[in-house]
């Protein structure tokens, strides 16, 4: 095999239609324009979506959604989850250690979800009330 004999597979490249050269080539005279109209003119085309000045089918619809900039960079931790490390002190890194948030996460809230049997130290972490008053009946702590 050389560099010379390479050329596509067969049926990779179609050959273009070549527009205006004559009935027997299929696309004389209007060329596939049709006979009058915008569309039929050079240069006569208009934007996408546009409708003949109706208003257009984008702008009809309602408006739908959010998307938080700030969710990307916080978590939900649930308090039985809480039980999973093994060290005395839980903040930050810890539970990205433990795979229990994503490594981008910048901030961390434990909510009240499930039930915590085992004393925890929390040092940097954001806590909703009942999951304070949880963690504290279970005789642990929260330091902000």
């Amino acid at each position: 095999m050389r560099l010379n004999t390479l050329s596509p597979g067969k049926g990779a490249k179609r050959v273009a239609k070549r527009r205006g050269r004559g009935h027997s080539a299929g696309q004389g005279k209007t060329c596939g324009r049709g006979q009058k109209g915008q569309h039929a003119r050079s240069g006569g085309y208009h934007k996408v979506g546009f409708e003949g000045g109706q208003m257009p089918l984008q702008r009809r619809l309602p408006k739908v959604g959010f998307n938080s900039r700030m969710a990307a960079n916080t978590a939900e931790l649930r308090l039985h989850e809480l039980a999973l490390p093994t060290a005395d002190v839980i903040n930050m890194d810890v539970l990205k250690k433990a795979h229990l948030v994503p490594a981008k996460v910048s901030k961390v809230k434990v909510i009240l979800s499930g039930t915590l049997d085992k004393s925890v130290k929390l040092k940097g972490l954001a806590v909703t009330k009942g999951a304070r008053a949880a963690i504290e009946a279970a005789g642990g702590s929260v330091e902000e």
